[in-house]
């Protein structure tokens, strides 16, 4: 798990002891670099104790947040006792990241003037006024917790979370290679709508991409590479030469691409022309890049390929694209979630198998489909999501649920796995008639809170509101 940095500012009232403050400094700074995160503090003789206690410390504070920006991914107001609330806000109101707002507990036995902090209270105070001011923040439950507390352990987790997904979406760049087949109007979406959120979209047109695999030479460096780690990453028995040498072309033009404009995540025209021309599907090399932690949808889904950089960013893992496919017997909350092969091998329960895609060789005639790494998914607990531009909106649904150990037939093509969402009818039709596409993204982890909170409360996305759906009963 990769460590976040985190800027620490203690809240303090000047009749409080200033024991508070430094056993806090303390406190915080050695248990979040125990979680494995980093720290940045104010010089504790800047201000009174290191802490800030008026509108003038917190100006102090404001210029040391300046003096290291870009260094940090959030801060966390810690208020050891109730603290100054304009002083936070001139301290904080351009920090420009997700900001935690933590009070400690008071202890029954330790009431007495020397040692009550009344930070219970205190970060109501912070709550209002950053509310009035329309600073943003992040709060838990319970009110009050002890930094070397599980719960406080719980919290920081989802918090860095939050904080990474924050930090890699305010100005992100997705791909599109190829256009959208005139058959598939549901991954449809608008690009303005989404520069308007910072994400930036960068078309390609995949007659060049073609043409660019037909021009690259197998001896090449990058292409031997691309060989040896397509070899190693599934079983590619019965895949003739030709097809997997096409496979290895692609993966490195794609590779150039990415690098070339800088993508975070793509998506991909994968049927028809690569199986015309090129006789392959690209399946297995967008699961490649999931495991690599490059986000890549199919059939030029670029909004489920952002949401897949919004879910690995939040759960660390590998992401994927799914078809919300097929109920599973009478089981109302389970279904299974499938798609032809670009799931990441890391997500499967054994090493795939890359095959001819059944659909194009019916269609086209055996051998124009070499690609997709078909095999089953492994059991695992997931946080789902999708999202879709509409009247200027940029709006994601979110969700957690579970892979279960429910064996699919072995006979049933593609790489699936069978998804247990509680409540998932009523889902399902506040997500059919919300407009939303029959793929979702799914990552390993339950991470819809730090996702939730984000989305909502930081980056001005939409969320739907399960609960409230708008459906015929």
């Amino acid at each position: 798990m990769s460590s976040c940095t985190f800027a620490l500012f203690f809240g303090n009232r000047g009749f409080f002891p200033e024991s508070l403050i430094a056993g806090a400094r303390n406190e915080m700074s050695e248990v979040l670099e125990k979680l494995g995160h980093k720290v940045l503090m104010l010089p504790e003789d800047v201000t009174r104790f290191g802490a800030v206690e008026t509108p003038q410390e917190g100006e102090k504070y404001a210029a040391f947040l300046k003096e290291h920006s870009g260094k940090y991914d959030g801060v966390i107001l810690c208020l050891p006792n109730f603290g100054d609330e304009t002083g936070a806000v001139a301290a904080l109101q351009d920090a420009g990241v997700p900001i935690l707002i933590h009070a400690y507990p008071d202890e029954i036995d330790k009431m007495d003037f020397a040692h009550r902090r009344d930070s219970f209270c205190g970060k109501f105070s912070v709550m209002d006024v950053f509310t009035q001011y329309q600073l943003p923040f992040t709060a838990f439950k319970p009110h009050t917790v002890h930094p070397k507390s599980g719960r406080f352990a719980e919290q920081i987790e989802i918090f860095a979370a939050t904080c990474r997904v924050v930090k890699g979406m305010q100005k992100m760049i997705v791909g599109g290679i190829g256009a959208r087949t005139t058959a598939f109007k549901t991954v449809r979406f608008d690009e303005i709508t989404l520069q308007k959120y910072g994400i930036t979209t960068e078309i390609l047109d995949l007659s060049e991409v073609i043409q660019r695999v037909k021009d690259k030479v197998l001896s090449d460096q990058e292409c031997k590479i691309k060989s040896t780690v397509l070899k190693n990453y599934t079983s590619w028995k019965g895949v003739p030469d030709d097809s997997f040498n096409n496979l290895v072309k692609l993966g490195v033009v794609i590779d150039e691409i990415i690098d070339e404009y800088k993508m975070d995540a793509l998506s991909i025209r994968c049927w028809i022309e690569l199986e015309k021309q090129l006789k392959i599907a690209p399946c297995v090399l967008l699961g490649e890049l999931n495991d690599r932690g490059i986000p890549a949808a199919c059939e030029l889904d670029v909004c489920n390929a952002i949401a897949m950089y919004a879910l690995s960013l939040a759960t660390q893992s590998p992401a994927t694209c799914l078809d919300w496919n097929n109920n599973w017997g009478e089981e109302e909350d389970k279904c299974i979630l499938f798609h032809c092969g670009p799931v990441p091998q890391s997500l499967m329960k054994e090493k795939g198998q890359v095959i001819d895609h059944p659909m194009f060789a019916k269609a086209l005639g055996a051998g124009c489909g070499f690609g997709p790494n078909v095999g089953r998914i492994k059991a695992t607990p997931f946080t789902f999501a999708s999202s879709v531009t509409k009247n200027g909106l940029l709006e994601f649904c979110l969700g957690e649920g579970r892979f279960t150990e429910d064996i699919i037939p072995e006979e049933f093509f593609g790489c699936a796995g069978v998804a247990e969402i509680k409540n998932l009818q009523d889902k399902l039709l506040t997500l059919g008639y919300g407009g939303y596409r029959h793929h979702v993204s799914v990552s390993p982890g339950n991470t819809g809170q730090a996702l939730k909170e984000a989305f909502s409360t930081y980056l001005g996305y939409e969320v739907l509101d399960f609960a409230k759906r708008s459906t015929a009963y």
